[in-house]
């Protein structure tokens, strides 16, 4: 079994690093030779979850400027583990000094603290932080390509609810390229408007809204995914709910 740093089976991603230590970033094995693929294939993706980009989104500043240390030469896979790096350079450690006896609800300083006996690396969340989900990122990045190219599929993600505003029109592939035009990451122009006023609102307030993000997925092949344990629905269940 496969430890809880890592997921996946013929394409395994294994996510290393904490919050305020030096780097964090992602091994991914069992990527096949050939693939072209640079830098800027990943980067791209992860410009579209940097935080510090606008007022709705988490302040601290990150370049996330992803390094790829291996498993890539003259362009193109080579199959063996491809390594990624993201140096971090906004860490503002001293502001969670007083997390070391002041524990917060909610949060997984508690049991991070109890399961890691006090070992636990406790700036930022460390291993528990949202900025881990820049690994995922990495790698979802090269799977997204490989498997776009090897056989058609294609997975384009949106915001269709935050609160009680939720899209009007049914998702259609004439949309995609307005998912990206706003902060929001709603592909109905009006309706995101309308999101981010409320969202800073309830920023105003002290408040938070939930939402809803939805994800579209076309020319999957029939037959996908095994019948009780590891189905599709399954699989993707894991990787979603493992999102910090």
């Amino acid at each position: 079994m496969l430890p809880g740093n890592s997921i996946g089976q013929h394409l395994v991603l294994t996510s290393f690093g904490e919050s305020h230590g030096k780097s964090i970033g992602a091994v991914l094995d069992g990527c096949p030779a050939g693939l072209d693929l640079d830098e800027k294939d990943i980067q791209k993706m992860l410009d579209l979850r940097k935080p510090g980009q606008n007022l709705i989104s988490t302040q601290r500043k990150e370049g996330d400027v992803v390094e790829i240390i291996s498993g890539v030469f003259r362009g193109y896979t080579t199959g063996a583990p491809i390594t990624m790096v993201i140096w971090n350079s906004d860490q503002k450690s001293k502001d969670y000094e007083n997390l070391k006896t002041k524990l917060r609800p909610g949060h997984s300083d508690y049991p991070a603290m109890t399961k890691y006996n006090h070992y636990n690396d406790h700036r930022g969340g460390g291993r528990f932080s949202g900025r881990l989900t820049a690994t995922q990122v990495m790698g979802g990045a090269i799977a997204r390509k490989l498997l776009k190219i090897s056989l058609g599929i294609e997975t384009n993600s949106f915001t269709s609810q935050i609160g009680k505003i939720k899209m009007e029109r049914e998702f259609n592939n004439k949309m995609i390229n307005s998912i990206y035009k706003n902060e929001t990451r709603c592909p109905e122009t009006k309706i995101a408007k309308i999101m981010r006023e409320n969202i800073l609102d309830a920023k105003k307030k002290g408040d938070s809204l939930g939402g809803i993000i939805e994800s579209v997925t076309t020319n999957v092949p029939v037959g996908l995914g095994e019948p009780i344990f590891s189905s599709l629905e399954s699989d993707l269940s894991k990787a979603i709910f493992s999102v910090a």
